[in-house]
């Protein structure tokens, strides 16, 4: 445990404003999208330094090429702490993307500037594979030069505009496991989406938080980021759970060496029961035998040529491999040596059994023995021969599958069937020598006919195959082929099904042309939004109105009310305002401004002549007064008896002079009309879908999104359920997507080591269940992909 940290002041990375080229992807160095790439065009920029391109058109597609692209991103992978930086001219009220580098549908950084709505976006890939939206309300798109930076160090993000802080907020870690095939985009998300149109200069990435100092030095910082004080503390949680697990290690193994201190150790070999230590030989039949590293090596003895001398022949003896010189004794022509006997048949019908022993040949006179069991008596024959009884005594003689290593068949060695081609497999199988035989091992994909054949196994049949239940199986020599059935897409083994025109709104297909559409939405293809307003779904406080939004409602506070913090789903927690005290009333100052409940009134006191003047902006309006907002043409205010009103202008489509940005659905050019991210469906000016979690509208032409909005989960604990948008409280720590951590709830590991909420370990004793501390508790979980 530790009580505290010291951090200290350094250097930046950026000496004289040169920049580490490793820490540096300068877009425009590395790639220039001038003649080949159309609707670019290298034009003056804001300063002759470098180059500058103007991108103009909608038909455009200015993707970094591949290997380039790779060269790029290898600096930025891994990585948490960087700054994305870039001067720009942006036309008034386009909305496009600066720079995005995604992968499918994965956003892993994202740089976009809104005309439409005023706001620049940042869009990362956080923990858990989610996609997360940074909005900051602000107007690049005015037709003027600007030098934007965006400025992550860990849980820390700041926006710089013309060397100004803009600002600087809280949020999740980026994750920047970047696959080697993600692409990169320059003023555009994709070849028909977020089109950027105006001029760009100084693209650029650097990997580190403070790389707005290349745009303006005069703010140069000496201090520690965010992210070093996070990495610190990080390292200690390493570094405490290093200890843990190598003290544990070092006890189990310090118990292990204390009972190892009086062993040698070394690799035996263990033969028919007698083990032999390592290099020992051994004799082992006819077969001269070796441990070699734990393996027993066998050869075959090779017996040198003998020269007997006269009276002598060359005769095995028992208990060894060669022939030895051995006395005979000539007997009927037949050479006889010690043990020999022989059997000699007397016309009186008795039996002369002769023995050569001690040198001496001896006779017995009695009947011959009929089934007198000689191998009994004790015989000369070893493993894998066999002892047979003949008239005279014992004879050996091999067993089947095995050859002898000496003429009296009293040692044999097994023969190898399949490399000398003595078997009998057929097609579709393997020869496998075992000792004595052999057998055949049908080859994969094939089912034994017999001992020695296999046909072909008709996996589809006997449903051994690996088809998705969309699928039809086709058997194939040796295995099988899956094609996934009409209405359906994939390769056979995984089938999805498929709709026509797609499912929109989040939907997914279930079946061909059918979508199960997420809460919220209905239609054939998930087209429509349920406005629970409207239906009768939803009942909101008096003080509250019912909203709809795409895919879900709340309850709104009215004008003249707040939420008083509690957010209750009904809108009880709306309370009036008193704008009198808060100095939100528009009364001029010959009136007194008296509240209501929802709302307040001008009073003329007693004896005075009021005018019914309004304070608007700082200006005043006479009574009576129309006028159109400074900052949104679109809205109409009028001062009425002391009291702005303000609305949306009516939009007349039948009046040819109806301004068109603010009535947008009035305009009927087809240059006007969108296409849906799909590529299947146009959309006029005006209207509005819903994407990915995204609200997206056409606006002259140009498609502009911006995240759904959410209603307030105020809590610890919260939750995105599968198919929708929005996070829900919920009361199981352990189930929470996201905590809104508390470092003052911390969680004792079992090794006793106190951990910070939102830190993780691996159990101890297991290489795969990961545990984290949430807020006071330990939720532990084993990862499947690790087994």
């Amino acid at each position: 445990m530790f009580n505290g940290f010291v951090l200290l002041c350094v250097l930046a990375p950026v000496a004289g404003l040169g920049v580490d080229p490793s820490l540096l992807i300068n877009v425009f160095k590395d790639f220039s999208p001038g003649a080949d790439f159309k609707g670019v065009s290298q034009v003056q920029g804001f300063h002759d330094e470098s180059r500058a391109y103007l991108f103009q058109g909608s038909s455009r597609s200015v993707r970094v090429p591949e290997e380039t692209a790779q060269r790029m991103l290898q600096k930025l992978r891994g990585k948490s702490e960087f700054t994305v930086a870039v001067t720009l001219k942006q036309e008034l009220l386009n909305s496009g993307v600066i720079l995005s580098i995604h992968h499918a549908e994965q956003r892993f950084l994202e740089l976009e500037s809104s005309g439409q709505k005023s706001e620049v976006r940042l869009h990362f890939q956080a923990k858990g594979q989610q996609t997360h939206t940074e909005i900051f309300p602000y107007t690049l798109a005015d037709n003027q030069w600007h030098k934007l930076s965006v400025a992550i160090s860990a849980s820390h993000v700041t926006l710089y505009v013309d060397c100004n802080r803009i600002y600087e907020r809280v949020v999740s870690v980026p994750v920047m496991d970047i696959p080697e095939d993600t692409s990169l985009w320059i003023g555009q998300r994709n070849s028909a989406h977020g089109l950027f149109k105006g001029v760009m200069q100084d693209v650029q990435i650097l990997v580190m938080p403070q790389g707005y100092i290349t745009q303006c030095p005069d703010l140069n910082r000496t201090c520690p980021t965010c992210n070093d004080f996070h990495g610190l503390v990080q390292k200690i949680m390493e570094l405490q759970d290093i200890l843990a697990k190598t003290s544990s290690k070092l006890s189990l193994a310090e118990e292990r060496m204390n009972g190892l201190d009086n062993c040698y150790c070394e690799r035996t070999c263990s033969v028919k029961g007698v083990t032999y230590r390592e290099d020992q030989a051994w004799t082992d039949g006819c077969k001269n035998c070796t441990c070699s590293n734990g393996t027993v090596q066998c050869e075959t003895i090779v017996c040198p040529p003998l020269e007997c001398p006269d009276g002598s022949v060359p005769a095995y003896v028992a208990g060894e491999c060669c022939k030895n010189c051995q006395p005979m004794c000539l007997f009927t022509g037949q050479e006889l040596v010690e043990g020999d006997r022989r059997a000699v048949h007397h016309p009186s019908g008795l039996c002369l059994l002769y023995e050569f022993k001690h040198l001496q040949l001896t006779v017995d006179f009695s009947v011959c023995p009929k089934g007198h069991d000689f191998c009994a008596e004790g015989n000369t024959c070893m493993e894998h021969s066999d002892c047979l009884n003949l008239e005279a005594g014992a004879s050996c003689s091999c067993k089947e599958g095995f050859r002898p290593l000496r003429s009296d068949n009293a040692y044999c060695e097994d023969i190898d069937e399949c490399a000398e081609g003595k078997h009998y497999c057929r097609e579709n199988t393997m020869c496998v020598n075992t000792p004595g035989s052999f057998m055949c091992i049908c080859h994969t994909g094939y089912i034994r006919i017999d001992d020695y054949s296999c046909t072909e196994h008709d996996e589809c049949v006997s449903e051994q195959h690996n088809c998705d239940e969309n699928a039809l199986c086709f058997n194939t020599v040796g295995g099988h082929s899956c094609s996934c059935k009409p209405g359906y897409t994939g390769n056979g083994t995984i089938c999805r099904a498929l709709c026509d025109g797609l499912c929109l709104n989040g939907g997914s297909c279930v079946s061909p042309n059918t979508c199960m559409c997420t809460q919220g939405f209905t239609g054939k293809r998930c087209e429509t939004d349920i406005d629970e307003c409207s239906e009768g779904f939803v009942e909101c406080d008096s003080r509250a109105t019912c909203v709809n939004l795409p895919g879900w409602y709340h309850c709104e506070c009215r004008d003249g009310y707040h939420d008083n913090g509690m957010f209750s789903a009904n809108g009880e927690s709306c309370e009036d305002i008193d704008e009198c005290k808060a100095g939100r009333s528009t009364c001029a100052n010959d009136t007194v401004c008296f509240n209501l409940d929802g709302g307040y009134d001008c009073r003329c006191p007693h004896g005075h002549n009021c005018t019914g003047d309004c304070i608007h902006d700082n200006k005043v309006k006479h009574n009576g007064q129309i006028w159109v907002l400074d900052n949104d043409r679109c809205s109409v205010c009028s001062c009425q008896m002391g009291q702005v009103m303000c609305r949306r202008m009516v939009c007349d489509c039948e009046n040819p002079t109806v301004d068109l940005f603010c009535c947008p659905e009035c305009d009927p050019r087809l240059s006007s009309q969108c296409l849906h991210q799909n590529g299947l469906l146009t959309y006029a000016s005006g209207d509005t879908w819903t994407e990915n979690c995204q609200q997206c509208q056409c606006l002259q032409g140009e498609v502009d999104c911006w995240p759904l909005s959410c209603p307030p989960a105020d809590c610890d604990f919260t939750l995105v359920p599968e198919g929708e948008c929005c996070a829900h409280c919920v009361s199981d720590p352990c189930q929470a997507h996201s905590v809104r951590n508390d470092i003052t709830k911390t969680c004792e590991d079992e090794h006793g080591i106190t951990r910070f909420s939102g830190s993780s370990w691996l159990k101890h004793g297991t290489e795969c269940t990961l545990c984290q501390c949430k807020n006071g508790h330990i939720c532990c979980s084993v990862d499947p992909m690790c087994l």
